[in-house]
C-alpha cells in the first residue's frame, strides 16, 4: 500500500522547506528574525560587515561599542532600498510612502518638510502629457469596439499590443522612449517662456515676480509608451513660500502648458540606415485643476498625490517585460507569457544599438529604451527624498541613543564622536529565508491596515 504524501504548505517547495527548517532550528535565528523585521522584511536585503565605536569627545572614554562579528553569519542585514515592487515590495512601500509625502507637501504644504501651508492656494494643475501613435493597438475606446472589430474585456492579454506588428513602427517607439527625458526638459523650458508670454512680461520680469514648479513621474502605458503625469504649479519667486502674482491663474497655466506641449520637436538624423525621426508630444495633452480635499475625489490633493506615488514603484512590467538588465535575446525564452509585441520592442534596442550607441539602447532594453528617472520635481516644488529618509535615519538613531542611554550629540557637555568601518558582504536571501522574510512584510502590511483603518475610524468620528 503506498502512502500519499502530505501537501506542502503553499508557496513552500522541497527545497526552500529543507532550508527553512535549517533557518528556523539555527540558534540565532531570533536574531535574525529581528534584523529582517527592522529592514522591513526586505526581499532582498544588503549584508555589511564591520564596527562602531563611540566615544565621549572630551575623555575619549568608550562610551559604546559594536560589531558584527556577534550577528548571525558575523553579518548586518539592512534594507535593499529598491523602489521596483517587482524587486522588494517592502522597500517600494516605504518609495512610495515618501514619494506620497514629497508630492502631497507640494499641493498642501506642510511646515514640517519645509513648505508654507499658503502652498495650497497657489494655482496648480494634473497635467499628463502622452507618446504620439506608432502604429494601431488593440485597446478599449470608448465605443467599446477595438479597431480590429473587436469588443476586449478590461483585462484581455492582448490589449496594448499590435494590430499588425508588421506595419508598428518599433524603432521609433523606442526612441522616442529613449528621448522621452530631453522631450521633458524641452517642454519644461519652453513652458516657462509660455507662461510669461501669456502674463505680458518678459521672461527675466517672470524670474523676478514668479516660478513655475513641478513634481512628475513617468507611467508605461500597456503599449510599451512612456507617458508622464504632473504637478505644475505658479508660486512667487521665492517658491511656494510666496504668492504667486496676480496674473498667475489656473486658466493661464493650462493654455501654457498645452502651447508648450506642442512647440517641442527633437529631430534625430538618420544614421546606419535609418531615416530621419523628428520627435513630439502625443495629441492627447491632458490638464486637469487639483482641487483641496474637499474638491472632486479624483482630483483632490490626497488622491493625486496617491496617484502619483503609486506609480513611482513601477517600471515596464505592465508589459510583461523583465525588470532588470538583458543580456542576450535568449533570456526572453525563460519569460512566461511574453507578448510578442514586447518582445518586438526588446529586438529594435538590439537592432538599433549600434546606430545610436550614444542613446544606450540595449542597455535599457529592460525599460524598453527609456533611460530616464521616474520620479523627478523641480527645485523648489517641496522637500526632497534625501530629506525624507534623513528624517527616518535621525529618527532611528535617536530611539537608538535612548536605548543604549547615549547623550544627545547636539548636546555641548554630552557631545561623542563616532568611528565606523562598514563593508559590503553580500546580499539577498536563502530560499527558507525568503520565505520567512515575506511571512514578516506580510504582517507588517497587515498591521498597517489596521492601523490605517483606525486613523480612518477616528478622523469620521471627529466630523
Amino acid at each position: 500500500m503506498t502512502t500519499t504524501p502530505p501537501a506542502l504548505p503553499a508557496g513552500l517547495d522541497h527545497i526552500t522547506l529543507s532550508d527553512l527548517l535549517r533557518v528556523a532550528n539555527s540558534p540565532c535565528f531570533d536574531r535574525w528574525q529581528e534584523q529582517i523585521k527592522r529592514a522591513g522584511g526586505c526581499a532582498d536585503p544588503i549584508h555589511l560587515t564591520g564596527t562602531t565605536v563611540t566615544r565621549d569627545a572630551r575623555t575619549g572614554d568608550v562610551l559604546h561599542s559594536y560589531s558584527t562579528d556577534s550577528e548571525p553569519g558575523g553579518r548586518l542585514r539592512v534594507a535593499c532600498g529598491n523602489r521596483r515592487a517587482s524587486r522588494c515590495p517592502s522597500c517600494a512601500w516605504t518609495y512610495a510612502g515618501d514619494t506620497y509625502h514629497l508630492i502631497r507637501a507640494g499641493l498642501t504644504g506642510d511646515p514640517n518638510k519645509g513648505v508654507a501651508r499658503t502652498v495650497r492656494t497657489h494655482p496648480k494643475v494634473f497635467a499628463t502629457l502622452t507618446a504620439p501613435s506608432f502604429g494601431a493597438v488593440h485597446n478599449r475606446p470608448s465605443t467599446g469596439v477595438c479597431a480590429c472589430g473587436t469588443r476586449h474585456p478590461e483585462n484581455a492579454p492582448v490589449l496594448g499590443t499590435a494590430i499588425d506588428p508588421d506595419r508598428y513602427d518599433y524603432a521609433s517607439a523606442v526612441l522616442w522612449n529613449n528621448h522621452a527625458g530631453d522631450l521633458w526638459r524641452r517642454f519644461t523650458i519652453y513652458l516657462f517662456r509660455e507662461v510669461a508670454s501669456r502674463a505680458g512680461i518678459t521672461q527675466r520680469e517672470l524670474r523676478e515676480t514668479g516660478r513655475v514648479s513641478f513634481g512628475k513621474v513617468a507611467e508605461f502605458q500597456r503599449r510599451g509608451a512612456i507617458h508622464f503625469h504632473a504637478i505644475v504649479r505658479l508660486d512667487g519667486p521665492s517658491g511656494p513660500d510666496s504668492p504667486p502674482p496676480a496674473w498667475a491663474t489656473v486658466t493661464l497655466l493650462d493654455d501654457a502648458i498645452r502651447a508648450a506641449a506642442a512647440r517641442v520637436l527633437l529631430v534625430l538624423p538618420g544614421r546606419d540606415g535609418q531615416p530621419v525621426r523628428e520627435l513630439r508630444w502625443g495629441r492627447q495633452v491632458d490638464v486637469r485643476p487639483v482641487t483641496g480635499a474637499g474638491g472632486d475625489a479624483e482630483l483632490n490633493d490626497q488622491a493625486v498625490a496617491s496617484y502619483v506615488a503609486k506609480y513611482a514603484t513601477k517600471a515596464a512590467e505592465t508589459t510583461g517585460t523583465l525588470d532588470r538588465r538583458i543580456g542576450e535575446m535568449a533570456e526572453l525564452d525563460k519569460v512566461p507569457d511574453l507578448p510578442d509585441h514586447t518582445r518586438r520592442l526588446i529586438r529594435a534596442c538590439r537592432d538599433l544599438d549600434d546606430a545610436f550607441p550614444d542613446r544606450r539602447l540595449w542597455a535599457w532594453a529592460h525599460m524598453l529604451g527609456f533611460r530616464g528617472h521616474f520620479s523627478t520635481k523641480s527645485r523648489t516644488y517641496s522637500t526632497t527624498l534625501g530629506a525624507l529618509r534623513q528624517a527616518r535615519a535621525d529618527y532611528r538613531a535617536a530611539q537608538e541613543r535612548r536605548e543604549l542611554g547615549l547623550p544627545d550629540p547636539d548636546d555641548q557637555e554630552g557631545s561623542t564622536l563616532v568611528l565606523a568601518h562598514w563593508s559590503y558582504a553580500g546580499h539577498g536571501h536563502t530560499p527558507g529565508e525568503s520565505w520567512v522574510a515575506a511571512r514578516i512584510r506580510d504582517d507588517l502590511n497587515h498591521n498597517r491596515e489596521i492601523a490605517r483603518e483606525l486613523r480612518n475610524a477616528d478622523t469620521e468620528q471627529e466630523w
